[in-house]
């Protein structure tokens, strides 16, 4: 056999001869999952590891993805037989950061190796349940003559680890660089072949990290798993509400609380605005926030509430470093603009949510009532919310002021100051 030339198939996906079947016929097997010691991570996951599943984590260099993936396998290595495998460290590097982190290293199995036929042959023998692969990027296989990192070395490079993890019933995770826009390197493909794509968020500079599932075929997509990184490593953070709530000694104006929901639960996010005269084109600047949709909820408050910035900068922050994508997020942007506009703190016990629509109507959102009750837990006393979110019973010790149109939103704000 060549080196161009591919090894023969002659199994299927998973190892084993293909036939048609019935769906009737087939036998459905509850997914046995591994807790990783760190609940965050098992949260992102969908409840823990999968057997035979192939998960991709990626993010910024030196967000902490080599450390999360050491702390993962150390705490499996008491009770399940791991392989990490390195190419872009050598083995001391490992050792050291584990014993850095003060890790168990017994049964912390190590392989510096980049050619992935030698990898599969160390996983035959060594028989790991869990193998991480750091990075993707880095292997490549003899059966392809372009150098690692190549598209078509990744591809097949990540083929043969899938099929490998299908066959054997192995967990494995890959780690993938990023480009500078952030995005996954290599082929989109790449994305499509595993079973979980997870992303590192979160500013480097800050102490604290977020993992995004942003596919899951054993869990919920867009599930949020937040950490703390110490001197011991990644942290899990219980409650993340806490970290992402600045309490202000006083009212201030451009700050609002709102509650935006990731995966399965709510999370309480303190938005910051800052209006100002513009000097030149007015600028649309934000963190966090998808960039157009401020601009046209800008016009919307315009249009329908007779509110205009037109010549004022716009800076929109979401505090923490986390990224919102829901809609939800609209109703407490626009409050938080107008109140730095006017230079007026809206009430500090207050929380907001709810869809802006072009017409100027507040949209309800999704478990409404279910973020309602996170606020109440953290104390808030006040909800500004879209009259179709007005909870059907009340809730204790939370005064609801419900809204169907911006103007109203708007008039309610000027009348709770």
């Amino acid at each position: 056999m060549t080196a161009s030339t591919p090894a023969p198939r002659l199994a299927g996906y998973a190892g084993v001869r293909s036939e048609v079947t019935s769906a009737k016929d087939v036998e459905l097997v509850a997914e046995a999952r591994t807790g990783t010691g760190l609940s965050e991570l098992d949260r992102v996951l969908g409840g823990g590891l999968v057997a035979g599943s192939v998960t991709l984590l990626g993010g910024d260099p030196g967000i902490g993805k080599s450390t999360l993936l050491v702390q993962c396998l150390a705490n499996l290595s008491l009770s399940r037989r791991v392989l990490y495998v390195t190419g872009e460290e050598s083995l001391q590097q490992v050792t050291l950061r584990a014993r850095r982190l003060g890790l168990p290293e017994d049964g912390l199995r190590l392989l510096a190796e980049t050619r992935v036929e030698a990898i599969l042959e160390h996983a035959a023998r060594e028989k790991p349940d869990v193998m991480v692969i750091d990075s993707i990027q880095t292997i490549y296989t003899e059966l392809l003559n372009s150098a690692p990192g190549a598209v078509a070395q990744v591809r097949e490079s990540a083929a043969r680890l899938v099929r490998h993890a299908k066959e054997t019933g192995r967990s494995i995770f890959l780690v993938g660089h990023v480009t500078k826009e952030g995005a996954l390197a290599g082929p989109r493909v790449l994305e499509h072949m595993v079973d979980t794509v997870l992303y590192f968020e979160g500013d480097p500079g800050s102490r604290f990290r977020v993992i995004r599932a942003v596919k899951n075929r054993f869990g919920a997509v867009n599930e949020l798993g937040v950490f703390a990184m110490d001197d011991k490593g990644l942290k899990p953070v219980a409650n993340p509400s806490a970290i992402f709530l600045s309490r202000h000694p006083e009212p201030v104006s451009g700050s609002v609380i709102m509650v935006v929901r990731e995966g399965t639960r709510p999370i309480l996010v303190e938005a910051q605005a800052l209006v100002d005269t513009a000097h030149g084109n007015p600028r649309r600047v934000t963190l966090g926030l998808e960039q157009n949709r401020l601009a046209m909820m800008l016009a919307v408050m315009h249009r329908h509430s007779g509110i205009a910035m037109f010549d004022q900068d716009v800076y929109v922050n979401v505090v923490g470093g986390v990224r919102v994508s829901e809609t939800a997020a609209d109703l407490p942007v626009l409050l938080a603009a107008l109140s730095s506009f006017r230079d007026r703190p809206l009430p500090s016990d207050m929380i907001v949510f709810g869809e802006i629509g072009l017409a100027g109507e507040v949209r309800p959102v999704s478990n409404g009532e279910e973020r309602m009750r996170e606020a109440v837990k953290l104390g808030f006393k006040r909800a500004l919310v879209p009259g179709g979110n007005r909870p059907k019973s009340a809730i204790k010790g939370l005064e609801v002021h419900a809204v169907n149109r911006l103007h109203e939103a708007v008039d309610t704000v000027a009348e709770l100051d």
